[in-house]
């Protein structure tokens, strides 16, 4: 009967009713190089039938203690105790895992020892820490952007349970269902893997297994550095320095090799599609993030037969399809060079006369404004300004009669501001006027702005110049009127 698992004992052959036997652990776990402790207790019996410990049942059994011999590793706990069997595995190694019976024999009829009783079995298990865990990836490099998987292995653990975790630098990611197989000798085996999206600063970053078991006082770790799996392309530029040159001078184009991963890799040149002898490649220096930069670059001369020639880099990186850049060489005379300088001095006249117009347009424009404005503070202060209307009556056949008569007047509208006059003014002499002192009244039209003055126009042109009387200061405003002699 094999011995891979916890076995039933037969029925009891032997005629004693008050023996019993009593294996009390089902299963015991132990670390390699411990000792294990295997407990039997029977009831005290007198007869010399034998108790004996057997690793496994039927024919794969093998007697691991007796009375009479043992195994040097193995020793009986309570010598000489008919009732105790309790024994030591000393130094125990993975070779000890199975299952352990405590059994008692008697003589049968011809003198052989017959199975009387046996125990129920005790299944040892030797735990057994797992293995460094090893990390793998890609075989062959990938670029940026791209998911690739990454799987941790560890093996030859005992018991089964066991946690595995995976971290990016320090950021925690989430791993497929891991993958436990069994082994040798109740020992197991695990997968674990995890899908990474590769970026292009991934360069120093690290993906990270933690696996976590009874057996270990501190987690195991492996790791797998990304760099050994990304390739990051360059960026690739020619520069041209000076961008026109003129005859026979000298022009440099540099090839600017930007940012790639590993730094492995070649610069060449082609003027026109021809291969050129080009020594000047700096070596690679190193970013902050890991990545590479490098720089190389030809001096060519500028011929007249050269003028328009294709300057080309070609770079190849850690043995993928070339990449290049180019650019080209552009080639100038001296009388091209009068003519361009004489068309950009017209161009800038031109531009001069340009802005001067336009500076003349708005000055003129603003004077006129000034002047629109200054002429309509005129109009408005002309109109609040006190005025005065002469209303002559019609020349007709009576002149002579309207001159004698001093009843016949002669009305001047005056506009005068409301406010009252506190300074009364005299009328002048002058020989050249003749002046009327006028007493005013409201106009009988309701205008307050018009003030109403009756003129004896016969008197003023008859009558000998005299000054005109004092008015009454408490009803009348004055005004002078000038009318000039024909």
């Amino acid at each position: 009967m094999s011995g891979q698992g916890i076995q039933s004992c037969p029925v009891r052959t032997g005629n004693a009713s008050n023996f019993s036997l009593h294996q009390p652990h089902d299963k015991v776990s132990v670390a390699p190089g411990e000792t294990l402790t295997l407990t039997c207790t029977t009831s005290e019996m007198a007869d010399p039938c034998p108790v004996r410990w057997l690793k496994g049942w039927g024919s794969e059994s093998k007697t691991i203690y007796d009375q009479r011999e043992s195994l040097p590793r193995v020793i009986r706990a309570m010598n000489g105790s008919n009732s105790d069997f309790t024994i030591y595995i000393r130094n125990v190694t993975r070779e000890d895992m199975g299952t352990y019976y405590c059994v008692k024999f008697c003589k049968g009829n011809k003198g052989e020892d017959v199975l009387f009783e046996c125990g129920r079995g005790t299944e040892v298990s030797v735990q057994a820490k797992p293995s460094t865990p090893i990390v793998s990836g890609p075989e062959q490099r990938v670029r940026p952007e791209q998911s690739v998987p990454f799987t941790c292995t560890t093996g030859g653990f005992s018991p089964k349970e066991i946690v595995v975790k995976w971290f990016k630098n320090k950021n925690p990611m989430t791993a497929q269902q891991p993958q436990i197989t069994e082994w040798r000798d109740k020992t197991y085996n695990i997968s674990s893997t995890v899908n990474v999206t590769l970026q292009k600063d991934d360069v120093p970053s690290q993906v990270t297994c933690v696996v976590q078991h009874s057996t270990l006082p501190a987690p195991l770790r492996g790791s797998f550095q990304l760099s050994r799996v990304l390739r990051v392309p360059p960026i690739v530029e020619v520069r041209t320095e000076p961008s026109s040159v003129e005859l026979n001078t000298t022009v440099t184009f540099t090839c600017l090799v930007k940012e790639f991963y590993p730094p492995n890799v070649s610069i060449s040149w082609l003027e026109n599609g021809k291969e050129m002898k080009v020594k000047n490649v700096s070596r690679p220096s190193e970013l902050s993030g890991g990545l590479f930069q490098l720089r190389s670059w030809v001096e060519v001369q500028a011929t007249e037969e050269k003028n328009g020639s294709t300057i080309a880099c070609v770079v190849v990186h850690d043995g993928q399809a070339p990449a290049n850049s180019s650019a080209f060489l552009r080639i100038f005379n001296t009388a091209q060079s009068e003519w361009s300088k004489e068309s950009q001095m017209l161009k800038d006249d031109m531009l001069i006369y340009i802005v001067v117009g336009v500076v003349c347009t708005v000055l003129a424009l603003l004077v006129a404004a000034i002047l629109y404005l200054i002429r309509t503070k005129q109009i408005k202060a002309g109109k609040s300004s006190p005025s005065a209307r002469l209303h002559e009556p019609e020349k007709s056949s009576e002149a002579t009669t309207q001159e004698s008569d001093p009843n016949n007047l002669t009305y001047a509208d005056l506009n005068f501001d409301k406010e009252r006059k506190t300074i009364r003014r005299m009328v002048e002499m002058s020989q050249q006027s003749e002046y009327a002192c006028i007493q005013t009244n409201r106009a009988p039209n309701g205008d307050e702005n018009l003030t109403y003055a009756d003129l004896d126009m016969v008197h003023l042109s008859k009558a000998p110049k005299r000054p005109a009387p004092r008015p009454e200061e408490s009803s009348s405003e004055y005004a002078s009127v000038q009318i000039t002699r024909k």
